[in-house]
């Protein structure tokens, strides 16, 4: 310990101290502590103790971008002949004593008990909270599980409020392990709001200081209150569809760096959740003049661009956008995404770490991984796309990007600017600001190749132990033990109601259980008649032919309307409809309380384009001479049938003769009796629930190992047998692994040329941003004939998943097949691009590279696998034709 905090240029703080000597008694350690808190030099001190030991020392990390740069550290410190890189992509020294590695390729070792693992002593998990991910997460917890006892691991992470149940975890299956928290930012971070062009402090000064007292800054609130008073006035009036507060606009860009850089708040990173915000703020400082750099930093970011970009093809600068790149990187300014060529990424990271890009406009993405630190972090909204509709913005988000302002050993403090918007409240903001509640939540499961991996290795009954002993399990297990507490105090409150319930006269709870019958068939019909009456209303669209006027009895589009298209979908039809309000749309079963009827009929072009404005106009016109009338307000078609029902009359007479229906107290007994029922139904729904809970991933695997058994992966009637087939699943390491098995033993690959086989793998890889194509121009027959095999494996895979109550596979996605195919075709780099989108949205360059190295990725994987010798000599001449040119590029 004495000997490497001598090699440092600055004193360990105290939790470094403590977890440093945790490590050299022999124990786990898991850190927990803010960005820039320093957690590193706890794995830098694995690295040293391996060293003086003799042993090995594996450090991990989530991304390549942060091994790349954790490599170059640590090659720099201990020399390169003692530090070796495994990525995927790269393969340097793999048997050096200190090898970086990402956290997949660790884990691939384990299963295939690589040599390489012998004499290894410390693991360094770098961001282990990434196991929450739910698309990669499990693999941190194959890792944890699956490493020998002795290894000691020394697990980094940002600050959890659940770190205590993490390291019990931990302690659990580890043995010794130590938790270390600290929630002290060395750089200590202030928030602020910036509303035009004047900068408030986000809350007042004692508490900036303290850290204690969450009280929003006075000023602040009194200048928001008037801004909006005053955008009210300014509004225009009985203007509909006017958005709140019209009158203000946020400050442009160029003007808010230039206020920051004006208080002395530069270099900046602005968070913007879509990679077009990013290139659009970049575009828009560049047609303002802004210039954040003097002469000489502009001759020596030029030097920086053309070391790292010396190597790229001449022919591909265009298509690159590497002029507007590289002149706003000498104004200074940078955009920053996955969008992006990886070299260019690279640069940036470095103009930006020297000093030399002072404003970097960034999507999240960049908070989660590389070491960017900045002065000050802005964040233009608290909303953003979390894929699926637009979310507030987290604590844990907030905290993380925020994370980033404060460089340590250059800044005394950082800063947070958030730009105000109409509708932003200021506690909102100091909400987000003060809230330290960031549970980890495990995301295991057990996968396909997992199960099989596992069997192979320890068997089935071992396995499920195994699994049990998850943190997914874990935490579902202590949740069990929470609703057992709750389940038992129900049960308590239930004997305690059933005695304020008690009624002379007779059996009340009887009498409350009729009445609760009662209610549950009503409510049964109720819901029987709400479906006839939308079957009746769904029958009556599927009868609608193209120029029938009808009408829209209730909601916003209510009134006469003109049938477009038809729909015959029986199940859930919806007509393409014009209202006379110019309103063109699809209409459903639920916009009808009864059928729709036909008005009469009114005459339409053979084509219409419903989405020209002027059509819309046009037809709504014609629609309205037509003379025909909406009726008025349509009955329901069909009544209820709880007039008619027998045992709902049954059971109404037999409550009528009960004894406790004379009760002068009935209705106070009652109202116990309805909490009674409640607490019974909740208190049941729970039982349920501990009881799926229990033992869920053994179940999961279960199942899996049903479905494997059936396709011949697993020997059927064997309790530990894995077949020639389920080894080549166990070496297939991608989400749709057991596809790519099939597809490998059913032959759908087998036959074509190098760059079919990548246009055919890339479906089981690539995932669309938007609607892709289905198939390339000009796409051989081999290749068409590959993708529609592949897609008839699927679909009979998602059929048996289904059957054993599994998750479905994603579908293929043709997305990246014309690119793919056209660059290992030797295609220009234009030709690929526009190939994956069109002339307005080519697919990115970054997007490119990306898919190209995943599919890469996975033909290295067919290479091992393949069963036929000329698949896999395919398979290596792809890889040769797909790496070229900007895809060959490393940014290291």
């Amino acid at each position: 310990m004495s000997a490497f905090a001598a090699q440092l240029s600055f004193a360990l703080d105290p939790f470094q101290v403590r977890a440093c000597e945790t490590l050299e008694d022999g124990n786990g350690v898991l850190v927990c502590a803010p960005t820039g808190a320093g957690k590193t030099v706890v794995g830098e001190f694995a690295v040293h103790l391996a060293l003086r030991g003799g042993g090995k020392c594996f450090y991990t990390t989530p991304i390549k971008a942060l091994s790349n740069q954790k490599y170059a550290e640590l090659a720099e410190r201990y020399g390169a002949e003692s530090v070796g890189l495994l990525t995927g992509d790269q393969n340097i020294r793999s048997e050096a004593p200190v090898v970086v590695m990402t956290t997949e390729v660790l884990r691939n070792m384990l299963y295939a008990s690589s040599p390489t693992l012998s004499g290894l002593t410390h693991v360094v998990m770098d961001e282990v909270h990434y196991l929450a991910d739910r698309f990669r997460g499990a693999v941190w917890e194959e890792v944890i599980l699956h490493l020998p006892e002795e290894v000691r691991l020394v697990s980094l992470s940002a600050t959890v409020s659940n770190a205590e149940e993490f390291g019990a975890w931990m302690e659990e299956v580890r043995g010794d392990t130590t938790v270390v928290v600290d929630d002290h930012r060395p750089i200590p971070l202030f928030q602020h709001v910036m509303v035009g062009r004047r900068l408030f402090d986000l809350f007042e000064a004692d508490a900036c200081e303290t850290g204690r007292a969450v009280v929003v800054d006075r000023e602040l609130v009194r200048y928001v209150k008037q801004r909006e008073s005053a955008d009210r006035w300014e509004q225009p009036r009985g203007r509909r569809g006017s958005r709140p507060g019209g009158g203000f606009r946020p400050l442009p860009r160029p003007q808010v760096l230039a206020r920051l850089d004006e208080e002395g708040l530069l270099p900046a990173i602005t968070f913007i959740f879509s990679r077009a915000g990013c290139d659009g703020a970049l575009a828009q400082c560049l047609r303002s003049g802004l210039r954040l750099t003097t002469d000489d930093q502009v001759a020596r970011i030029r030097e920086i661009v053309h070391k790292h970009t010396a190597d790229l093809p001449r022919a591909d600068l265009d298509v690159l956008g590497f002029a507007d790149w590289s002149a706003a990187l000498e104004r200074g300014l940078a955009a920053h995404h996955a969008g992006m060529l990886p070299v260019f990424r690279h640069t940036v990271e470095e103009l930006f770490v020297k000093g030399l890009v002072r404003a970097v406009f960034a999507t999240e993405t960049l908070a989660l991984g590389i070491n960017m630190p900045a002065r000050t972090v802005v964040l233009e909204r608290l909303v953003k796309f979390n894929g699926e509709t637009h979310a507030d913005l987290t604590p844990g988000e907030y905290t993380q990007l925020t994370g980033r302002a404060g460089r340590r050993g250059i800044d005394v403090e950082g800063h947070a600017v958030v730009l105000w918007q109409p509708g932003l409240a200021p506690t909102a903001v100091a909400g987000l600001a003060s809230t330290r509640t960031y549970p980890l939540r495990s995301s295991f499961r057990p996968a396909y190749n997992m199960s099989i991996n596992l069997v192979d290795q320890l068997g089935r009954e071992a396995s499920r132990a195994l699994l049990e002993r998850s943190f997914a399990q874990f935490q579902a297990d202590r949740s069990v033990v929470g609703l057992a507490r709750t389940i038992e105090r129900n049960t308590e409150g239930l004997e305690a109601y059933r005695e304020r319930m008690d009624c002379h006269l007779g059996d009340f709870q009887e009498y409350a259980g009729l009445r609760e019958q009662i209610r549950e068939r009503e409510r049964t019909l109720e819901r029987q008649t709400r479906t006839a009456r939308r079957q009746d209303a769904a029958d009556s669209l599927v009868g609608l032919r193209r120029g029938d006027v009808i009408a829209v009895p209730t909601g916003r589009r209510s009134g006469l309307a003109v049938v477009l298209e038809v729909d015959t979908d029986p199940a859930d039809p919806r007509p393409l409809v014009l209202t006379e309000d110019r309103w063109a749309g699809r209409l459903s079963a639920a916009d009808f309380p009864s059928p729709a009827v036909s008005l009469g009929r009114m005459r339409l072009p053979r084509h219409v384009d419903h989405r020209v404005a002027r059509v819309r106009r046009d037809l709504a016109s014609a629609l309205r001479e037509t003379g025909i009338r909406a009726p008025g307000k349509a009955a329901a078609s069909r009544k209820s049938k709880a007039g008619s029902d027998r045992e709902l009359a049954e059971l109404r007479r037999t409550l009528k003769h009960h004894p406790c229906q004379d009760c002068p107290e009935r209705e106070q007994h009652a109202r116990w009796a309805e909490r009674y029922f409640r607490l019974r139904r909740e208190t049941e729904a729970m039982r349920q629930r501990s009881a799926a809970t229990t033992n869920s991933l053994a179940r999961t695997f279960d199942r899996i190992l049903a479905l494997l058994a059936e396709r011949g992966y697993v020997a059927a009637g064997r309790t530990d047998g894995v077949t020639e087939e389920g080894r080549r699943l166990g070496r297939i390491y991608c989400e749709a692994d057991l596809l790519v098995a099939e597809c490998l033993r059913r032959g759908a690959w087998t036959g074509l040329d190098p760059a079919e086989l990548a246009a055919a793998v890339s479906c089981v890889v690539y995932e669309s941003r938007r609607e892709g194509g289905l198939s390339p121009r000009g796409a051989t027959g081999p290749l068409r004939g590959a993708m529609a095999e592949t897609m008839r494996l699927w679909a009979d895979l998602r059929d048996d998943e289904q059957r054993h109550k599994l998750p479905v596979s994603r579908e293929p996605d043709a997305g990246f097949v014309g690119s793919v195919y056209r660059w290992a075709q030797q295609e220009s780099l234009a030709d690929a691009l526009f190939e994956g989108g069109d002339a307005a949205h080519p697919l990115s360059a970054g997007d490119f590279v990306r898919w190209c190295r995943q599919v890469i990725d996975l033909l290295d994987q067919v290479h091992v696998a393949a069963p036929e010798r000329e698949l896999r000599s395919t398979a290596s001449r792809a890889i040769v034709a797909i790496r070229r040119g900007v895809v060959a590029i490393d940014p290291v």
